[in-house]
């Protein structure tokens, strides 16, 4: 094989990239991956130690069918690389009683037969003493939520797709990229000129520099992470605290049990609503940024309202109804497109793997893409 020649090429080895690279590859497919920074890093959306899955999807029942495939491939992608990745903990939908995160919660579970139960506040409080909801909150409960250990899973991915022959290569980010007279895309970076059938870009806070269509409607958003030493710690292990998105008139904050790293870990969706390209994004945690998650902390979880122990920044790439892209790209339908996921797609990503590798072969995906069509922003 060419060593400047493939099938297929995949620009962003993340969590998107990572599972494209692998399933392409496992396929017989020659195929390289490249990432501007290293394979793994920090600077994307894929780390900060573990992500949330949950099958009871508020946002819409459209993605429930996706979100069982990628339970099986992240069981697949588990039992390949010899290491768990996928831990079930039980997953919680929190807010006022008649607020959307329960509707569209509920809306999905009876859609979808999801096994639910609709618990008062109180009831939460008695069985999961971490939490210390208000009276009026109301939280769906779903028995296979959980999380993803996020960087090893995209070690898993990286591992797997080299092992099946695929070439990756960090450092090199893709500067260019033009149609083949004779069909497909020569793509160029800073070291290296390459060709191949198809192009997918999956480059996450990055695609609207390489995707115009995208510049205005894929707007990158600074994320931070926090780590709090829990002054009750049996309240926040492993076992006994379900992962949870909990929404307030104070913010949308989600949370994990204890795992992988000392700390209860939480977050704020659009966190204090940074936005701009991803490379003038600062990522540096500060005191706002703690305070901000402090606050959630502060009144939803007490006895987790210790010590700071760490605080970590990534992106979020939003779109403005905040679901996602997967496409080809018009006009150039040699190219596949692959975000922005708004915040919520690391959980679909071995899934969306599958897919993008479906695509990029010419096959028919499983599932209807149309919502995701980048025109709908036209």
């Amino acid at each position: 094989m060419s060593q400047t020649s493939f099938d297929v090429i995949v620009a962003g080895v993340g969590a998107m990239g990572a599972q494209t690279c692998w399933h392409l590859a496992s396929r017989g497919q020659r195929v390289l991956g490249l990432d501007r920074y290293d394979i793994p890093n920090s600077m994307g959306s894929s780390h900060g130690v573990h992500r949330i899955i949950r099958l009871a999807y508020f946002e819409h029942p459209l993605y429930v069918p996706i979100l069982r495939r990628a339970y099986d491939l992240w069981r697949q992608t588990e039992q390949l690389f010899g290491e768990q990745l996928l831990f079930v903990t039980g997953s919680l939908d929190i807010g006022a009683a008649d607020a959307p995160v329960i509707k569209g919660s509920l809306e999905s579970c009876k859609l979808h037969n999801l096994a639910y139960e609709l618990l008062d506040g109180e009831t939460v409080n008695a069985h999961y003493p971490g939490y210390k909801l208000p009276v009026g909150y109301a939280a769906v409960y779903q028995a296979d939520g959980g999380f993803v250990a996020s960087e090893r899973a995209v070690i898993a991915a990286a591992t797997l797709a080299m092992n099946a022959g695929a070439t990756l290569r960090a450092r090199e980010a893709i500067v260019g990229f033009d149609r083949l007279p004779g069909g497909g895309v020569k793509v160029t970076t800073a070291k290296a000129t390459y060709e191949a059938g198809r192009l997918v870009l999956s480059t996450g806070a990055w695609i609207g520099e390489h995707v115009p269509a995208l510049k205005l409607t894929a707007i990158p958003e600074r994320q931070v992470l926090g780590w709090f030493r829990p002054k009750k710690p049996e309240h926040f292990r492993l076992g006994r605290f379900p992962v949870s998105n909990l929404k307030s008139e104070d913010g949308h904050f989600y949370q994990f049990p204890v795992w992988g790293v000392p700390g209860f870990k939480i977050g704020r969706y659009h966190h204090l609503k940074e936005q701009g390209a991803a490379d003038d994004l600062s990522r540096e945690p500060n005191a706002a940024d703690e305070e901000a998650l402090r606050s959630g902390v502060r009144r939803f979880f007490p006895d987790a309202d210790g010590d700071l122990l760490a605080m970590r920044t990534c992106m979020f790439t939003n779109t403005p109804d905040e679901h996602f892209v997967i496409d080809r790209l018009p006009g150039f339908e040699e190219i596949v497109v692959a975000s922005p996921c708004s915040g919520h797609g690391f959980k679909f990503s071995s899934a969306i793997g599958e897919i993008l590798a479906d695509l990029a072969m010419d096959r028919q995906p499983r599932f209807d893409l149309s919502p995701f069509k980048i025109g709908r922003f036209a």
